[in-house]
């Protein structure tokens, strides 16, 4: 069985940035497990996966446009502190925020004073990122898979 739309496809995968630093693995852990066509993946890994069968294996360079997106300034901003209220607040800090963008995880990534300045960009925009895959297992999804629009059970979002 080959991977296309509507199937749900097992890998294995190792990614790594431009410089060679491995970022997340799935080695010693069981198979990423995805709905294929419904952008649960980044989609320059989803279009290079397309037709693929169960034991092939794949080095995928995704460009950053295909992965995370590139690196968006505008999506760097400062706010009043006093947005947090009583909270604390330090540099690294991340918490979810409606943004212009919809939602988004939001990084505090530098503190001024009474400014804090958050950063909406995903941790790996404007990165070029390399994956090394193969592919465990390709199966017909099952209908509340399909209806859900994401994989259940062992390495999908509901197990």
């Amino acid at each position: 069985m080959k991977i296309t739309d509507k199937k749900v496809a097992l890998i294995h995968y190792t990614l790594k940035n431009a410089g060679g630093e491995v970022l997340d693995s799935s080695e010693g852990h069981d198979p990423l497990a995805y709905l294929h066509g419904e952008g649960n993946i980044i989609a320059g890994l989803e279009s290079a996966l397309e037709g693929k069968s169960a034991g092939d294996k794949l080095e995928v360079s995704v460009e950053a446009a295909e992965a995370y997106g590139e690196y968006d300034e505008s999506l760097v901003q400062p706010i009043p502190r006093s947005q947090f209220g009583e909270h604390d607040v330090e540099v690294g800090m991340q918490f979810h925020a409606d943004t212009a963008v919809g939602p988004r995880v939001v990084t505090i990534t530098a503190i001024d004073g009474d400014e804090v300045v958050i950063d909406a960009n995903h941790q790996l925009a404007g990165e070029d990122l390399n994956f090394s895959v193969e592919v465990v297992e390709v199966r017909d999804a099952s209908e509340e898979e399909l209806d859900h629009g994401h994989v259940h059970g062992p390495g999908g979002h509901e197990h």
